[in-house]
């Protein structure tokens, strides 16, 4: 069957990468390259004109219009001759929604050229999309296999000390002989990689302590979007990321597209090795203030509006309509797009809770039909894990987080790693989370796979700055100087983030750590030249700051140097071991220790869990009969079949040990 879906999947690729002519069936709207000519497609049904505007140069304000033709529903066409790769484009748009005075870009951009400001002005550069895949198509690995990774592209080269050449892009995250990007992944073992939005984005935000259009930003200091989660267009990648990218205020960014090109070869690396790639997507909204194509289309078709025909917002965006027709083409084709051009193998959705569920399975149905093999979760919050699960779809498993560390925000509520459990919880919690939290042990997943588990994510305060903060050994209005004295670990907070990590590695379900996350760092503001008053803090909420707070300093590992390598041996661990992710909470047999955070799970009679949250006291436990060989502690690492025990082990505090058998 494998052999079939790749053979299917490799004719897919060929069809939809081998002509010039129309392409990328997929896509119903945007540039289309013919032999003589373009021919160009616009919905813009309240539009009574439309007209094309092709610009000699980027910088132009003015170019040559044509007058498009209105078909039926609503559909714009025209046909322009002599026209080819490197043609720059916009619309100018005139009707009862729309504004004359502004000539958008095209919403379906396969490559959009955008400026430094916080309108993020935009031009279409219609693009040569042909690319050699080489013979690659999406890597289809299990999803009781999956190991993932969060990362931001930018971050994970962008310091000085990944020793990358092109620090911060697309080229630098695969390059050779350094330390970040794929060679970090390399060598930590993982097999699926989650990027914070690659789509472009609106990365500057209007300006500080001024009124703009009615706005004033008195929250954000730095006047940028770091993280990605103000999308602009759908189908075009992050040409900041690119080696044509710019910072400099007013610049252009993706004059000459190579971001589609540095992209894919990006993917084509990655799948090389092993790993699959996810792109962080957001398809609720975009962003507050920038010049959005649809927005200037028809904000009455694309959008929920108020009773006052207002954007209702959320977060940090105007919320799509998701449920109109037109906005469910746009958003599938684009996730078709990415997983047909870019081989895309998944898709995480953020904030994928405000979806319909009608919404929800078209997008897998649709998704489905190119790859059977997609991968796709999302936070599904507001209590709709079980009811997005029922319809095959995986979510952050928020109760795993918050069961071995605590309540998010209140740390007087502590997790298991403390010894602890919180109000309405108990050792049964912990059971149903190692088991995969699966329905028919309580749970909320139909299958354990749809169960992603992690200990933290890019929001909020990291793993380690929680046990820091939780524990009392510094509070939020530290100032921390030294952040390499800083991150390394106390003997407590050692032992709570291997035992952390420990739990994540042996329970069911999909194992997702954040860059950083393997070596306790920390989220510290850095000094710049913009006036924070908490520089120096640790930051709960880092998504504004494209500088050394978010950037890795690969220097950092060597401070806990023991984590990191207890991470690739229990990475090694899992993949070596099928019981450890492909086994349902019905062949999990627990084991009540004598304590009340004491417990072990056996698995398939081959191999036995055990682990001790108690922060005092140790606990003896009598071993099932048979030899058992230890393959990790989480006071030392072990090898396989050394130190092999019979009978009885004592478990210190704040501790865990895997034990199998031949």
């Amino acid at each position: 069957m494998k052999l079939f879906l790749s053979v299917i999947s490799t004719i897919l690729v060929l069809f939809t990468s081998c002509s010039n002519n129309v392409k990328n069936s997929v896509v119903s709207y945007g540039a289309f390259v013919k032999k003589n000519g373009i021919e160009f497609k616009l919905y813009a049904p309240s539009s009574s004109k439309v007209e094309l505007i092709i610009f000699k140069n980027v910088e132009d304000t003015i170019g040559s219009a044509y007058r498009m033709i209105k078909t039926s529903q609503g559909d714009w066409k025209i046909f322009v001759k002599n026209l080819g790769f490197g043609t720059i484009y916009g619309y100018r748009l005139t009707g009862p929604l729309n504004d004359y005075n502004v000539i958008i870009a095209d919403p379906y951009s396969k490559a959009a050229i955008t400026q430094n400001s916080w309108r993020h002005v935009a031009k279409t550069l219609v693009i040569d999309e042909s690319f050699d895949w080489e013979g690659d198509t999406w890597q289809n690995v299990n999803p009781t296999d999956l190991i993932i990774y969060e990362a931001h592209l930018r971050d994970m080269t962008r310091h000085p000390s990944s020793g990358a050449k092109f620090l911060g892009t697309y080229k630098g995250f695969i390059e050779k002989n350094q330390k970040g990007g794929l060679s970090h992944l390399k060598k930590l073992g993982v097999n699926a990689i989650q990027f914070l939005p690659l789509w472009d984005y609106a990365n500057v935000e209007i300006p500080y302590k001024k009124h703009v259009d009615g706005m004033f930003n008195d929250w954000n200091p730095y006047e940028r979007n770091h993280w990605g989660y103000m999308p602009t267009f759908f189908m075009a990648p992050e040409s900041y990321y690119a080696s044509d990218g710019s910072r400099i205020p007013e610049e252009w960014n993706g004059v000459d597209g190579k971001a589609v090109y540095e992209l894919k070869k990006l993917v084509r690396e990655l799948h090389k090795n092993d790993i699959a790639v996810i792109l962080d997507v957001v398809i609720n909204h975009v962003s507050n203030y920038d010049w959005h194509p649809l927005k200037y289309i028809d904000r009455e078709v694309y959008f929920r509006l108020d009773k006052d025909g207002n954007y209702i917002s959320q977060c940090c965006g105007n919320v799509l309509n998701t449920e109109n027709e037109y906005v469910r083409q746009y958003i599938i084709e684009s996730l078709k797009y990415w997983m047909t051009e870019y081989h895309i193998d998944g898709f995480r959705f953020d904030q994928a809770h405000l979806l319909s569920l009608e919404t929800a399975k078209i997008i897998s149905e649709e998704l489905k039909s190119i790859n059977p093999g997609v991968i796709i979760y999302g936070e599904a919050w507001d209590n709709r894990s079980m009811e997005f699960s029922n319809i095959g779809w995986g979510s952050f498993n928020g109760h795993f987080r918050d069961v071995i560390r605590g309540d998010l925000h209140d740390y007087n509520k502590k997790g298991f790693l403390f010894g602890s459990y919180r109000p309405n919880e108990s050792k049964k919690d912990l059971k149903i989370i190692i088991g995969g939290t699966s329905q028919v042990s309580g749970g909320v997943y139909k299958m354990p796979y749809h169960a992603i588990n992690f200990l933290e994510v890019h929001d909020d305060y990291c793993f380690s700055d929680f046990l820091r903060l939780s524990s009392g050994e510094n509070n939020k209005n530290d100032i921390i100087l030294n952040k390499l004295n800083h991150i390394s670990l106390s003997k407590k907070l050692t032992k709570m983030n291997k035992l952390g990590a420990f739990i994540l590695f042996t329970s069911q379900g999909v194992p997702f750590i954040h860059q950083g996350q393997e070596w306790g760092h920390s989220q510290i503001i850095q000094q710049t030249n913009i006036a924070d008053s908490n520089v120096h803090k640790m930051d709960s909420n880092p998504y504004n700051k494209d500088n050394e707070t978010n950037w890795v300093n690969w220097n950092e590992l060597k401070q806990n140097a023991d984590l990191v390598d207890f991470y690739k041996r229990l990475i090694t661990i899992r993949k070596e071991n099928p019981h450890l992710r492909r086994t349902h909470s019905a062949a999990i047999d627990f084991i009540d220790l004598n304590n009340r955070f004491g417990l072990g799970y056996q698995i398939n009679d081959k191999m036995v869990a055990f682990i001790n949250g108690d922060n005092k006291n140790s606990i003896e436990v009598s071993l099932p009969k048979g030899t058992w060989n230890q393959l990790i502690n989480t006071g030392k690492l072990m090898n396989h079949n050394l130190n092999q025990l019979e009978e009885k082990v004592i478990l210190e505090p704040i501790s865990g040990i895997l034990l199998s058998q031949e």
